[in-house]
């Protein structure tokens, strides 16, 4: 069984994944989406001196190293090869729908989801009122990981505070159309929650926690990992989120507050670190063999949304 795996060189996940691939059936492939070339009609896909075409399946665990809109087109030329009938895990469709913010968002939002109070706008006067309103908010990027390129604003009781929050908000938006605000909230035990899910089956859960006074729990930031059974309700509320998407493997993001817990956003990826050292569960070998039974018809493949 050829079963290529589309990630980026060097990345941890990437390679986990592709050498247990690589282990479990012989032939390792990880592909670079930046190297590839679709021809059209004939949906040649061509990576290195392969046709993705004539692979068995495709498993997507990175679909480049930065998020960008660049990454939609890469997975509308997946698209092709899985409508054409090249099983990919999870579905491109799928993936689309989740990898840029306000559309994730906007599918939790009328899927009933709470998550905490959020603006999006293209005027600055109107983000300017929503900070104000919150207090304290975060302004994120429509594609980013890891808090890359998000940015804390506050308002302040003085004049001259209001034209400088003015001029950070208009500054920002030279960079960003869309503005997307979100209230910050407090987090219960200065930690979020990733909620793991494959096929979508609850799977286990971890904490990000805090270290070093930074407003985010990301290891980018100097988080760290920690074990965390959460409560029933919990699980329910993510399971529930990520039934919205169908993927095959996430990680919901839940924030613990006094308010209850809200829903940041579903992964488009999910990621493999944090399950390891907080559980010892080894997220590639899992995956594999979901996708192994998938391929064998043990588990059924339900066709994208």
């Amino acid at each position: 069984m050829r079963i290529g795996v589309v990630g980026t060189s060097g990345g941890w996940s990437s390679e986990l994944l592709a050498d247990t691939v690589g282990r479990a059936t012989g032939h390792r492939l990880l592909i670079e989406m930046d190297k590839v070339r679709l021809d059209l009609p004939s949906g040649r896909c061509i990576y290195e001196d392969t046709d993705l075409s004539t692979l068995d399946a495709l498993i997507i665990k990175k679909i480049g190293a930065w998020y960008s809109p660049d990454l939609l087109d890469r997975l509308e030329m997946l698209r092709l090869l899985n409508e054409r009938g090249l099983p990919v895990f999870s579905a491109p469709l799928r993936v689309l729908r989740v990898l840029d913010r306000l559309s994730c968002t906007i599918t939790l939002q009328s899927g009933s989801i709470p998550m905490p109070p959020t603006t999006i706008t293209e005027d600055v006067d109107h983000a300017v009122a929503a900070v104000r309103e919150y207090g304290r908010a975060v302004f994120k990027p429509l594609y980013s990981t890891k808090a890359r390129g998000m940015t804390i604003m506050e308002a302040g009781p003085d004049p001259r505070d209001l034209r400088d929050l003015h001029d950070r908000v208009a500054a920002y938006k030279a960079d960003h159309s869309i503005l997307y605000i979100q209230k910050t909230i407090e987090l219960e035990g200065g930690q979020d929650l990733g909620v793991v899910f494959l096929g979508g089956r609850y799977l286990t859960t971890y904490a990000r926690c805090r270290t070093n006074g930074s407003w985010n729990t990301t290891t980018a930031d100097g988080g760290r990992y920690a074990a965390f059974e959460p409560p029933a309700e919990v699980i329910a509320m993510a399971e529930r989120a990520q039934a919205l998407f169908g993927l095959d493997f996430t990680c919901v993001d839940v924030a613990l507050t006094a308010s209850g817990p809200y829903v940041f956003e579903v992964s488009a990826f999910g990621g493999f670190r944090g399950i390891l050292e907080t559980s010892g569960l080894d997220a590639a070998q899992l995956l594999l063999e979901h996708v192994r039974n998938c391929l064998s018809g043990d588990t059924p493949m339900e066709p994208a949304a």
